[in-house]
């Protein structure tokens, strides 16, 4: 580990911008067009860890760089380790870290040569005491970061890291906006729920104790974008924060690599679902149970979950239920393996207590799968009528919503072809950057004129 920083990648020439009908359909009007010809603006997107495959918010740094990049702006991420893959002509800045979750023995602590930094120290400190220091630490290697090269940008757009570091920045002169995908207090509800033991309680209270910062940065900024109208309501409820201070624009979905195969041919009785076994919010358990509920009418119904099993409640449901043989996790695998279970499976399944939007519905979707979700959190506004809705955190419901599909051949035919459609028309990447330059340029203009 070092503390080298890699420096941003050059871009070749820009991709043309659309015109015509493509301009319009993407909200690319003559002005835009002017606009984004006379002043491409200069971004930088930090992001405290990037790597898809750690969650939502990498999907999101991915695709929204590329969408930027598409019309012309510069774009740089600026990243933690597990570090994102991005489109080559995306800067990549890396900023290493201790990356303790990564680490083998991590409470053996760090090496010598890293002892003179103060924020390891910070960072190894808060780790061995239980807590998430990854968003604070980050925040001050980019604040270092921006005052050693005094880097030029229009924008500085942060991926829910919410560090004090953000409120520095501003200070400094930057223009600093940043997106929240749910309010984290949501997960730590739901997870201090899921514990029994009241020392796993107050540790999973201490592991969220980031939070008390980022509800004081979020507070403080002047311009934030939300993914969801579910996601602006709890953050007026859970942060505190004024409807002033945020603007909605929903996330997009992959079309390209979700998308129906023709050349596969979908299994009779065959579930599916995207959720992490040990992440309360997600709420596998519960279709772990409508599964169970429908075995005896469908014995042989098959789940595949696109996920890790480890040791914990889910694990010991399974074993309890007597059917940890009947259910395939599988994971580390790419997004065509995904896409191809999807074109495999009969129903797909988002049982989530709660989403900030719901990429996992919206790529099965996008798949032409069947889908029966949950209307926790924005999971409507990703579905509308192009799915089954049930009640979160209800087994019996879930189980319902599910076998009404497998018997209804017809109504999955239809609801393949809505939901891909339904994708199409509403969650394109090319839409979320425009709607975002739009933005930019708005707090820009309201900057010079104040």
């Amino acid at each position: 580990m070092n503390e080298q920083v890699v420096s941003p990648l050059s871009q070749p020439d820009m991709t043309p911008l659309p015109d015509g009908a493509a301009a319009r359909a993407v909200g690319i009007d003559a002005t835009m067009q002017a606009k984004l010809t006379a002043r491409p603006l200069r971004i930088l997107l930090p992001s405290y860890r990037s790597h898809p495959h750690t969650g939502g918010q990498g999907v999101y740094i991915r695709h929204l760089s590329k969408s930027l990049v598409d019309l012309g702006h510069h774009v740089d991420v600026i990243s933690g380790p597990p570090y994102p893959e991005l489109d080559p002509r995306v800067g990549l800045i890396k900023l290493p870290s201790l990356d303790l979750y990564a680490q083998p023995k991590p409470l053996l602590g760090f090496p010598r040569a890293q002892w003179g930094s103060a924020v390891n120290w910070i960072e190894y400190l808060s780790f061995a005491s239980g807590g998430f220091p990854e968003p604070l630490t980050f925040g001050r290697r980019l604040v270092d970061y921006l005052r050693q090269t005094r880097a030029s940008y229009d924008i500085i757009h942060d991926n829910q890291t919410l560090c004090t570091g953000l409120l520095e920045l501003r200070d400094m002169g930057y223009r600093v906006i940043s997106t929240i995908h749910h309010p984290i207090t949501k997960d730590r509800a739901l997870a201090i729920a899921a514990q029994k033991n009241p020392w796993y309680k107050f540790l999973v209270w201490r592991w969220h104790f980031f939070l008390n910062m980022q509800q004081r940065v979020a507070r403080a900024l002047d311009d934030i974008v939300v993914v969801s109208q579910s996601t602006y309501r709890d953050l007026i409820d859970e942060f505190g924060l004024r409807p002033a201070q945020m603007e909605v624009i929903l996330e997009g979905i992959e079309t390209e690599k979700f998308h129906p195969l023709s050349d596969v041919a979908r299994k009779p009785n065959r579930l599916m679902a995207t959720a992490s076994a040990d992440v309360a919010l997600k709420g596998l358990v519960y279709l772990i149970r409508a599964y169970a509920r429908l075995l005896p009418e469908f014995p042989d119904l098959e789940l595949v979950v696109v996920g890790s099993l480890r040791k914990g409640p889910t694990d010991d449901l399974l074993q309890q239920l007597g059917i940890k043989d009947r259910v395939r996790f599988v994971s580390g695998i790419t997004d065509a393996d995904i896409n191809k279970l999807y074109a495999e499976a009969t129903v797909a399944v988002s049982p989530s207590l709660y989403e900030g939007f719901g990429f996992p519905a919206g790529e099965a979707m996008a798949a032409g799968v069947p889908l029966v979700a949950t209307t926790g959190g924005a999971l409507p506004e990703v579905v509308g009528d192009a799915g089954v809705l049930v009640p979160p955190g209800d087994a019996a419901a879930l189980a319902d919503g599910i076998a009404a599909l497998l018997r209804d051949p017809a109504r999955r035919a239809h609801l393949s072809e809505a939901g891909r459609a339904r994708v199409l028309r509403e969650f394109q990447w090319s839409r979320v950057g425009v709607e975002l330059t739009k933005y930019y340029y708005a707090r820009l203009d309201q900057h010079a004129d104040n």
